[in-house]
């Protein structure tokens, strides 16, 4: 907080129900800054509940949403505030930041930087160019209009991804929610496949229960809003396509393995060159959009980065699939009332955040 280089400002921390030494830091924290202001909620009930609960205790009229694990740089509250003072502002909900991964010591880690490159620095900057407003917060880092969140009735609490949830929401109420790519803040990312696979779930499963939660609307008035109406094709075919692959290379196996047994070489050895065309394929043109996201992204600073382009396109967009297939009933169940937005945190570190512009 002594590096935050604005004044009117509170740090409000809701501390959902932690079970470690966070009240003895929180306590030890206070008496050394004046800013800082402490919400105890004893049972955790999900990130929503909180933030929702945290929101009735905000005193301004803006609120950034930081997660635990995340460092915004200095400059970023000025930054985010000169978006809001603008004559043309008054129907902006939420302006969500350009995120960074902070621990880049694993090969793990450092394919998520080429993944939030690609995923940020191209999807979210395309979307704000062509449609004018972005389909996803950045939940880690996010000043909203406090209005705004009361306007849609606050966070969906019972959604795996509340921000994707509520940027949703904020578009079917006719706001507007900007990308700004020059404020950073810097991510602690996981580190092994196990927290990778469970985030990744969980977003998968995110964003299947806003694709159900919106399908209605979208389907019976498609031209009300075109702009919204092409990202939840683009959504659908995410699904589809997801469904298509593991279909298609299971049944891609099973043939293979009966052209084993009956020695069918030529059969084998077609199905084989068709498979490497299609992986080299996806590898070219997934290759261009990296590069091309690499370059815009933070003035170019990642491009060393695409050395770890082919572990991304090779396994990150494969395990995306399998977790969107996964989790599509577990969606579907929290769309009928039966599901929960709580879920357990990934293990940190709390890695020190140097200035990462310079690695």
């Amino acid at each position: 907080m002594t590096k935050i280089n604005y004044e009117n400002y509170e740090v409000l921390v809701t501390d959902d129900g932690s079970t470690d030494r966070t009240p003895e830091i929180l306590k030890e924290l206070q008496e050394k800054y004046d800013k800082l202001r402490v919400i105890r909620i004893e049972k955790n009930k999900g990130k929503a509940h909180a933030f929702n609960i945290g929101l009735g205790f905000a005193k301004g009229e803006l609120v950034l949403s930081n997660d635990a694990d995340t460092v915004p740089e200095p400059d970023s509250l000025n930054r985010y505030i000169n978006y809001f003072i603008r004559q043309d502002s008054t129907n902006i909900s939420a302006v969500t930041a350009n995120m960074d991964v902070q621990n880049r010591a694993k090969l793990i880690a450092k394919s998520q930087t080429v993944e939030f490159s690609s995923i940020v620095g191209i999807i979210k900057r395309t979307q704000l160019g062509v449609l004018g407003s972005i389909y996803a917060y950045s939940g880690a880092n996010t000043m909203y209009r406090k209005d705004a969140l009361i306007d849609v009735g606050l966070f969906r609490q019972d959604r795996a991804t509340e921000d994707i949830s509520i940027a949703w929401d904020h578009q079917m109420d006719g706001w507007l929610s900007l990308f700004a790519p020059r404020i950073m803040f810097f991510m602690e990312v996981p580190e092994s496949l196990k927290m990778l696979y469970r985030q990744r779930k969980r977003w998968a499963k995110g964003g299947t229960e806003v694709w159900l939660t919106n399908f209605k609307k979208v389907f019976l008035h498609p031209f009300d809003n075109v702009g919204r109406t092409i990202m939840f094709i683009d959504q659908s075919f995410s699904i589809i396509w997801s469904f298509f692959f593991w279909i298609s290379s299971a049944i891609f196996i099973w043939s293979l393995f009966q052209f084993t047994i009956t020695g069918n070489l030529e059969r084998i050895y077609h199905m084989l060159t068709m498979a490497f065309l299609f992986v080299c394929f996806e590898m070219i043109s997934g290759t261009f959009q990296l590069v091309a996201s690499l370059i815009v992204d933070d003035r170019g600073r990642k491009v060393k980065y695409l050395l770890f382009a082919p572990l991304y396109m090779l396994f990150y967009w494969v395990m995306n699939a399998l977790t969107i297939v996964t989790t599509f009933g577990p969606a579907v169940k929290t769309i009928l009332g039966l599901g929960s937005g709580t879920w357990k945190s990934p293990e940190r570190k709390g890695i020190k955040v140097t200035n990462k512009k310079d690695n």
